[in-house]
């Protein structure tokens, strides 16, 4: 008689014969879901839907609306994609999936021309796949021999990478016929990827766009955004210059310990942004009064502002900082979210008639008394800080609002000259796994969580979510407003970053609900060798993170 294993899920317990799949399971709850189920936690730890229970445990399902189930969904349709170019422009066609945008993926294909018409004839494969209703299969080898078959295949980014794991099985992923290796938990099948688009740029470029989290019932329209897309490309080209693509050309310097040389060439682009930033506001100095700079969480703002401040200064002007904080509503007045929580992130929690009453008063030459927020009592103080402009004088105003037009609704655009921030990194784990804007400054953030404010790294981690949200909502619909965008990702940082964030993601509990995303990003930083942070230097951006900040 075959044993029975008790499973609990959503607080209904079920029973199922032992060594059942999770698919299984899944399709018993799929009906309390919106969309296809794409991978399970089993007591808190991540698995595939290929996976048999075995032992009485407690299930939640995810689907691709989740943060866990559209990392499965995106991963399966980068792969579907994969097969489905090699299909249409054969086995040696090989493309790269280089960086976000626009809620998809920009791809370049490498050994192949290809136009509008074969990018829908690719698309139109990977539809045909999905009816066809293919499994991924997962398979366990050892390095060695994973090593050896994609050295036949030629793929020697996957080789590279291989040599810096020390793992002794690899998991490869096969779809049909295809072969391949992903740093991510496979769908079940192709069925579930029924959503898609692939929208063709130039040259040998196009994207692969899906649902979003924030939008998971289809596929929104691709909409180039030009200023980011170059801030990318720019990027990328800095690393061809210096010969590093992915983590096993960065490892291979670390390795050989010449670092030092990788670190003062990413600082000395960084700092070009910063000074061609400081020219164009010079050379429109009778206009330009009011620096708006934003950006999403650890962008590294606040270092960005104080060494533009330098660069300003060196030009001839002087500088002055406001905080849009310090225009706080009191906190009687402050906007709640429907949970009666204060709604802090919100432009509705900041006074903008007074803010840019004071705006046009100090570019009419006025003295303006500048308020202070006590959060401890929750409301705007006057003190004796006063502030006016003189002719070469300008305001540098830095904060999560600083792009949204209605926060300086007041202010003539001429006056104003608007910088977008953001870590835009290029770096490629390989051609086929790419390193996730959001997981470096995530990285970013549990540093500095940790060592300014005493957070763990699960309070980062589980405070997360809300950050995106807010983001969402608060600062990338304004990234197009920038009339400059700066790129704060170092290429060298993964390895610092893994120096400091490791031990803290090791620190989180088995039992937390976090402990998924702390394995996850354990097993990211694996892929990269550590770097001292010796050589960083004071006034770098990172600093900002891993502290010795000459700014602090």
């Amino acid at each position: 008689m075959q044993r029975m294993i008790k499973i609990e899920c959503k607080n209904i317990i079920k029973e199922y014969p032992e060594n059942t799949p999770l698919s299984e399971v899944a399709n018993s709850f799929q009906s309390g879901y919106n969309f296809p189920i794409m991978v399970a936690k089993v007591d808190n730890v991540i698995e595939e839907l290929t996976y048999n229970i075995s032992k009485k445990c407690n299930i939640d399902f995810y689907d691709r609306s989740s943060t866990f189930g559209h990392t499965v969904y995106s991963h399966g349709v980068h792969f579907l994609m994969i097969v489905a170019m090699k299909k249409v422009l054969g086995n040696d066609a090989e493309v790269i999936i280089q960086h976000s945008i626009d809620k998809g993926v920009y791809c370049e294909i490498l050994n192949k021309e290809i136009n509008k018409e074969i990018i829908k004839q690719i698309e139109s494969k990977m539809y045909e796949l999905v009816e066809q209703d293919y499994n991924f299969i997962k398979l366990s080898v050892s390095r060695k021999d994973a090593m050896d078959f994609f050295r036949k295949k030629k793929q020697f980014d996957k080789v590279n990478v291989f040599k810096y794991i020390s793992n002794t099985y690899i998991n490869l992923y096969r779809l049909d016929e295809y072969y391949d290796y992903f740093f991510s938990e496979m769908p079940y099948s192709t069925k579930v990827l029924d959503e898609f688009k692939l929208t063709y740029i130039k040259d040998n470029g196009f994207v692969l766009s899906y649902p979003s989290i924030h939008n998971p019932k289809y596929t929104e329209d691709y909409s180039h955004h030009k200023k980011i897309f170059d801030a990318f490309l720019d990027y990328t080209n800095m690393g061809k210059t210096i010969g590093i693509s992915n983590a096993a050309d960065l490892n291979s310097i670390v390795s050989l310990g010449k670092y030092n040389d990788v670190i003062q060439l990413a600082e000395a682009n960084y700092n070009s942004q910063l000074a061609k930033t400081a020219d164009i506001i010079y050379n429109k100095r009778n206009k330009i009064k009011i620096i708006l700079l934003a950006g999403p969480s650890s962008s590294g703002k606040t270092t960005t502002a104080r060494k533009l401040e330098v660069y300003l200064k060196a030009r001839g002007f002087k500088t002055h900082s406001i905080s849009t904080d310090d225009y706080f509503l009191n906190r009687v007045d402050t906007p709640k979210k429907p949970n009666g929580d204060y709604d802090f992130e919100s432009l509705r929690a900041v006074d903008t008639d007074l803010f840019n009453k004071h705006l046009l008063k100090l570019l009419a030459g006025e003295k303006v008394l500048m308020p202070e927020y006590n959060f401890v009592l929750g409301e705007r103080e006057y003190k004796d800080r006063t502030l006016q402009l003189s002719s070469d004088d300008i305001v540098i105003i830095e904060g999560i609002h600083a792009l949204n037009p209605e926060l300086t609704m007041a202010i003539a655009n001429d006056n104003k000259f608007k910088i977008y921030i953001s870590p835009l990194t290029q770096l490629n784990i390989d051609n086929h796994n790419r390193i996730h804007t959001s997981d470096t400054r995530r990285l970013r953030r549990i540093i500095r969580d940790n060592k300014y404010r005493g957070w763990n790294a699960a309070d980062t981690l589980r405070n997360w979510k809300n950050i995106l949200e807010g983001e969402e909502e608060y600062v990338f619909p304004y990234q197009n407003e920038a009339d400059m965008i700066i790129n704060s990702a170092l290429i060298y940082e993964l390895g610092v970053l893994k120096t400091y964030a490791e031990p803290l993601l090791f620190s989180v509990d088995e039992d937390d609900d976090v402990y998924p995303e702390a394995i996850r990003l354990i097993n990211f930083l694996r892929n990269f060798l550590p770097i001292p942070s010796d050589d960083v230097p004071k006034e770098s951006v990172l600093r900002e993170f891993i502290g010795g900040s000459c700014f602090h």
